[in-house]
């Protein structure tokens, strides 16, 4: 008879892979995809390093676990705002105030997220993410184009210019950690967001 894992392994198994997922991604907030070794996750982790292989085949596999989850919240969260209540200018500069705040505050990450070298599994994930985000802006701007709100344009390449020009101003040292710089920092980014997709100045957000 073929072994069968009780509930309470199955548990604990299911546990030990959180609680890995969760360790990897502070090491990788820390250090970045090239310096977290399995060797540097398991420590974090208070395992052995030959333990991780039992829940993730390889370090890639591990990687692309910790970028799918941390990416997917980003991606959570900037769609409850781009889909929310107000206009498209509003839930533009919302969305972009809010993505670009959260990255502000969780620097190490953000950078992972966004442009830190990494393995090719990963860069597969990162562009499969901007795709999610350039829909999501999508979304807005056609909206806009429908109810008059926005000028005519090509909605995709609006939301690819934004998802780009978004991402790459975050990419530079984001900011320092002087609250005002922050707030001009998130100010201007989000006018830029706006007239990237056309928004009247009389409609734009002080």
């Amino acid at each position: 008879m073929a072994y069968r894992k009780t509930s309470a392994e199955i548990d604990r198994l299911a546990a030990t892979r959180e609680h890995l997922v969760t360790c990897a991604t502070s090491v990788v907030t820390e250090v970045g995809w090239s310096q977290a070794s399995v060797t540097a996750v398991a420590d974090a982790a208070g395992i052995a390093a030959g333990s991780v292989y039992q829940h993730f085949p390889s370090k890639g596999a591990l990687a692309v676990e910790v970028f799918r989850r941390a990416a997917g919240r980003e991606v959570d969260v900037l769609g409850e705002v781009l889909q929310g209540p107000g206009t498209p200018a509003e839930r533009l500069s919302r969305g972009v105030g809010v993505f670009a705040r959260r990255a502000l505050e969780n620097r190490g990450l953000a950078y992972a997220l966004l442009a830190a070298p990494a393995e090719p599994a990963v860069g597969a994930e990162r562009l499969d993410f901007r795709r999610r985000y350039r829909a999501l802006f999508a979304e807005v701007v056609h909206q806009g184009i429908a109810n008059g709100l926005l000028p005519a344009q090509n909605g995709e390449i609006t939301a690819a210019a934004l998802t780009g020009a978004v991402g790459e101003v975050l990419v530079d040292p984001l900011g320092t950690h002087d609250g005002k710089a922050t707030e001009e920092l998130l100010a201007e980014l989000t006018a830029m967001a706006l007239r990237c997709a056309g928004v009247p100045a009389d409609a734009q957000q002080p």
